[in-house]
């Protein structure tokens, strides 16, 4: 669902900063042709999950290959994220106890972290806060997706398009902040106020990005849709929908910052009803969002 241009602002007499919007597009095309591609192994992790007769003698082989993927996997099998009752101490069982698909999203998320930590950082978006924005909106959608009796490795797959639903984010500079004070000021949808004034959004950054790791259609559609769910259709709408409402279920929540604190009350409203999650279930989720995002900090810290 979008809203009007916010043209408007500047007939109301606000003070804009003057932005070359063909200069800012290049800018940010430069700095995600800079930012560095991810590893060897994560591409042949995510080569080997897309085939249908891949075996997860396959998935081991490539990661112990590789020291430092093979000890993140197995730190984060045994952190209280995943709330085992005995330690895991082989890649092989870790593989046959999350299943191949998990064990992607374990690499994928942890990798695309550690190489977004060493780009530049905006004085606009704190990183602590960013990050735990998304992973409240990875979580919140996680758990909406269990309301819906959606299957745990979905699910998995829906927490990390919620930590990576706002990559698109991570490219614009310290100019952001003054789309920050617009959107802030006015009370009015980030998003729109990055088309008016920047003339690109950060969806359409985010996608570009999700083509340079070659991201799969769940995630890549999550960060490109995430507040256009109504473009999409059958069960990729859904997957996304239940990103979108985890997203505005953290900004009602005030979990962390990513510069939009103002969700739409009727946008949610139509998300409940996309997805037939009634406003109590959507409430009750609450209870579990705070210890699950407590669990999911082991994402950042590794």
């Amino acid at each position: 669902m979008s809203s009007p241009s916010l043209g408007f602002l500047a007939l109301e007499g606000y003070e804009l900063m003057s932005f070359d919007k063909d200069k800012q597009r290049k800018d940010i095309e430069r700095f995600i042709q800079k930012m560095p591609s991810l590893s060897t192994t994560v591409g042949k992790v995510m080569e080997i999950c897309s085939r249908t007769d891949a075996s997860p003698n396959e998935l081991n082989k490539v990661i112990s290959l590789d020291p430092v993927l093979t000890g993140q996997v197995l730190k984060l099998i045994n952190s209280a994220y995943y709330s085992l009752v005995t330690k895991i101490t082989s890649l092989t069982r870790a593989i046959t106890m999350l299943g191949m698909n998990t064990v992607k999203n374990m690499a994928l998320s942890t990798a695309i972290i550690r190489t977004v930590a060493g780009t530049k950082k905006s004085r606009a978006l704190p990183t602590t806060r960013f990050w735990a924005h998304t992973i409240g909106a990875g979580v919140s959608a996680k758990l909406l997706a269990g309301i819906k009796e959606v299957p745990v490795m979905e699910r998995e797959e829906l927490f990390v398009a919620g930590l990576l639903h706002d990559l698109g984010k991570i490219p614009f500079g310290d100019e952001y902040i003054e789309v920050l004070t617009i959107a802030k000021k006015e009370q009015a949808p980030l998003i729109e106020v990055e088309r008016d004034i920047m003339g690109i959004d950060h969806q359409e950054v985010g996608l570009m990005i999700a083509e340079k790791w070659k991201l799969n259609e769940v995630i890549s559609t999550c960060i490109g849709k995430h507040h256009n769910v109504d473009d999409l259709s059958g069960p990729l709408a859904k997957q996304v929908a239940f990103v979108a409402l985890g997203n505005i279920y953290t900004n009602i929540l005030d979990i962390g910052f990513a510069g939009n604190p103002f969700p739409s009350e009727v946008e949610m409203e139509h998300l409940l009803k996309v997805l037939e999650i009634s406003a109590e279930d959507f409430g009750h989720i609450g209870e579990g969002v705070q210890a699950e995002i407590h669990k999911a900090e082991i994402f950042l810290q590794i």
